[in-house]
């Protein structure tokens, strides 16, 4: 009665990777082993790719090759098919990292979102379950230490600050697909309407909370930027033309600018180094 459940990896780097690797979870002692949230575990190559048929779980404390952060059971039917699911888990991993690990400041930049999920066999055999998890980047390369700082881990101040934050974050992420603003204003234009309620709606909760003594005239001079800020994104949303918009852009995202944050981060004990892109530069990740 032992057999396999067969799983595919499908490395997700931003959602454009379409590589399927075959994965296999063995089965000790009788029982087909599981990951759970907060779980880390090694693979027997050291990578997230490739073929294997089994996976210890180890300490996250030490290091591991991956980390599990959040798991999906997709209803029952037929099986949808390896993209349908591959698109499923794309979107629901990248929208529940937030949840495991608030402080995006606190990932290092070579670390992304990998995850497992059923193949047609194993979902034959009952399998329904995503396993959402973090990785290196660069194979081979270890994780050390457990990625998670969430409501277990954060007091209520930080989480409060970043709560906030996600606020813009989430609107920012609705950018549209077009990178050019002349190639599609009206889109651009409905974006910065999002941008500039977000911003509204961030100042609001960073005054609605009493903060500690020491936090509270960071949080302030927080608040009066993303003040300023939504002014301009609201004329972005407004501009008759592409270069109207790129002025009131221009001068918005200057004032969301990621460094704005570093004095209120230090006042509730958060990270303060700004990430950077894969270019060097400042990313435009506000929590």
């Amino acid at each position: 009665g032992v057999g396999l459940v067969l799983w595919a990896l499908l490395l997700a780097t931003g959602g454009a990777s379409t590589l399927w690797h075959g994965f296999s979870d063995g089965v000790r002692g009788g029982r087909t082993l599981s990951l759970a949230e907060g779980e880390c575990f090694d693979t027997p190559g050291g990578a997230l790719s490739g073929d294997t048929y089994d996976v210890d779980k180890v300490s996250c404390a030490g290091a591991h090759d991956g980390e599990v952060f959040a798991t999906v059971t997709l209803p029952g039917g037929s099986y949808p098919g390896d993209d349908a699911v591959g698109d499923t888990a794309d979107e629901r991993c990248w929208s529940l990292r937030d949840g495991y690990a608030m402080d995006g400041w606190a990932v290092p930049q070579d670390v992304d979102v990998y995850y497992l999920t059923p193949t047609e066999e194993s979902w034959a055999a009952g399998d329904r379950e995503i396993t959402c998890v973090f990785g290196n980047t660069t194979e081979g390369k270890d994780l050390t230490g457990s990625l998670r700082n969430d409501v277990t881990v954060l007091d209520a101040d930080q989480v409060a600050y970043l709560k906030a934050a996600h606020v813009l974050n989430a609107a920012l992420d609705t950018a549209p697909d077009e990178e050019y603003v002349e190639d599609d204003l009206p889109r651009h234009k409905a974006w910065a309407g999002r941008v500039s309620a977000a911003l509204g709606e961030q100042a609001r909760m960073l005054r609605a909370r009493d903060w500690p003594a020491g936090a509270r005239g960071p949080v302030a001079a927080l608040a009066a930027d993303l003040d300023k800020a939504r002014a301009e994104w609201a004329k972005a949303a407004k501009a008759g033309d592409a270069d109207a918009f790129y002025e009131h852009y221009d001068a918005g995202f200057d004032l969301i600018d990621p460094s704005r944050g570093v004095a209120a981060r230090g006042a509730l004990g958060l990270t303060t180094t700004v990430p950077t892109g894969d270019d060097g530069s400042e990313a435009s990740i506000q929590v």
